[in-house]
């Protein structure tokens, strides 16, 4: 991992840009999340920009469009071989998680695909697995661009600010950005019960 490290720093600006976006593609494409996390790659395309090397701009924009569109491919891949791909043995030590990966899917629908994006294992698995489920295009992509637009800014944006300091943000932001995340969704379980506890309480009312 140092040497990639080093050498995407080292790399011309254009190859920069396509090295970033192809890692960040990737991972949600290939399923190389469970080698390269993205975020590494997101904030290293950040740091590059702090060098002055490539337009913050530019790198923001390509990272966005790489995670979306990796999202994507990973949908279609899930939707045609999804069966098929959850029962593979490259996924078999990771058959646990998986299941709540798919929990999660199940009871919170576009939800999980929006925190999915902050959680580095649901990152790499929950574009198949919403495609797996036959989750309608529209509704995966609306919440697909708006995890990749808040997860791909955001962490090129450390990146950015951090400078040099890349390893300690990349390791702290994946940990923090984690556990905001599962914060989140705890607290959207809370609300959304109180709401249908409310609602039932009404229909009783009524009745």
């Amino acid at each position: 991992m140092g040497g990639l490290i080093d050498g995407l720093l080292s790399v011309s600006p254009v190859l920069a840009y396509t090295l970033v976006a192809l890692l960040v593609f990737a991972e949600d494409a290939f399923f190389l999340g469970f080698v390269i996390p993205g975020e590494t790659a997101a904030v290293l395309g950040g740091v590059i920009a702090s060098r002055g090397e490539v337009q913050l701009g530019w790198m923001m924009g390509l990272v966005v469009l790489a995670a979306i569109l990796g999202d994507t491919v990973g949908y279609e891949v899930g939707k045609h071989a999804g069966p098929r791909l959850l029962k593979s043995r490259a996924l078999e030590r990771h058959r646990e998680k998986l299941g709540k990966a798919q929990d999660f899917l199940r009871r919170r629908g576009g939800a999980a695909v929006f925190l999915g994006r902050f959680v580095a294992f649901f990152r790499a698995v929950m574009p198949a697995l919403a495609g797996a489920s036959r989750m309608h295009y529209p509704r995966f992509l609306s919440f697909n661009a708006a995890g990749g637009l808040v997860w791909g800014a955001g962490f090129v944006l450390l990146g950015y600010l951090a400078g040099n300091s890349y390893e300690a943000i990349a390791k702290v932001a994946g940990r923090d950005i984690t556990a905001v995340a599962i914060a989140i969704a705890l607290v959207a379980v809370v609300v959304l019960r109180i709401r249908s506890s409310r609602r039932k309480r009404r229909s009783a009312n009524k009745a």
